[in-house]
């Protein structure tokens, strides 16, 4: 699933999202935003996010789900914020989009052992 800290509800994806997911044959042509919610949160069994930003906003108002929050960077070891492409060029959105696949791919058995808790 996917939902924002701060989404407005029910914009589809981005033009440059939709094209780099389709150069991966993924299609989220039918996508459209969604905020976090309570409910949301509670079906969730991990939270990965994108900056501390939205880390602790989610920890803060969702606390009893704090302990399934983490920055997806952490999948790997390290802590730090992705940029979120959205507004920017192509090339942006591209450079993000490849930044994200392979975050998921080296973290994916820490992933898994999380979401499995």
């Amino acid at each position: 699933m996917s939902a924002g800290t701060w989404a407005s509800e029910g914009r589809p994806a981005s033009a440059y999202a939709v094209a780099e997911m389709a150069d991966r044959d993924i299609d989220i042509s039918a996508h459209r935003s969604r905020r976090v919610t309570e409910s949301l949160m509670k079906q969730a069994d991990l939270v990965l996010v994108m900056t501390r930003n939205h880390a602790e906003a989610l920890r803060v108002t969702f606390p009893e789900q704090a302990d399934k929050v983490y920055m997806l960077s952490e999948m790997v070891g390290k802590t730090f914020d992705i940029a979120d492409p959205y507004g920017g060029t192509r090339l942006e959105y591209s450079y993000i989009a490849q930044e994200l696949e392979q975050l998921i791919d080296e973290g994916y058995d820490r992933i898994l052992s999380l979401a499995e808790k």
